[in-house]
This record gives structure tokens, C-alpha cells and sequence, in this order.
């Protein structure tokens, strides 16, 4: 299984602006990935929302997984998307 190198918040917020952004969904850019690029953060609390619904599985999902690992890793996401405190 690949794993990313990007925070899966930062992931669902760039799908979500490219959503609202690009011709290939709701948007009407042609080029889109320099204005996702420029915008992403903005949708950052909707990619927490979208995690925050995900800390639960669903019935199938918990009949094939297990259910405290997928909880302690959406949780740790939601952690990570927190900005991070300054140490000056």
C-alpha cells in the first residue's frame, strides 16, 4: 500500500478546492492546479469537518477492519491538521 507524504487534511482540502475551482467539476479553470495551490488552506476546516464524520466507520467497514485503529488514525489526523504552536 502506497502512503502519502502529504497530511490527508491537506489532501482533502486540495480535492475540495479543485473541486469548486476546475472545469472537470464545478469549476470553470481549464488549468487549475496554481489557484488550488494558492487557496487550498482556505479549505482546510472543511477537510477536518470530512475527517471529524470519518472517526466512526460505518457497519461495513467495521465488520472487515478494526474499528480502534481506523478511530486512533482519524483521530491523529484531526490532531495533525491543528496548527502548530510557536516555540518562540
Amino acid at each position: 500500500m502506497d502512503v502519502s507524504n502529504r497530511p490527508i487534511a491537506e489532501r482533502i482540502a486540495r480535492v475540495l478546492a479543485g473541486q469548486r475551482i476546475s472545469i472537470n467539476a464545478e469549476g470553470t479553470e481549464e488549468s487549475a492546479s496554481a489557484q488550488v495551490e494558492q487557496v487550498w488552506r482556505e479549505y482546510l476546516p472543511d477537510a477536518v469537518a470530512v475527517l471529524k464524520t470519518l472517526r466512526e466507520p460505518d457497519q461495513r467497514m467495521a465488520a472487515v477492519g478494526d474499528v480502534a485503529v481506523w478511530e486512533r488514525m482519524v483521530r491523529t489526523a484531526i490532531e495533525d491538521s491543528k496548527p502548530q504552536a510557536s516555540t518562540y
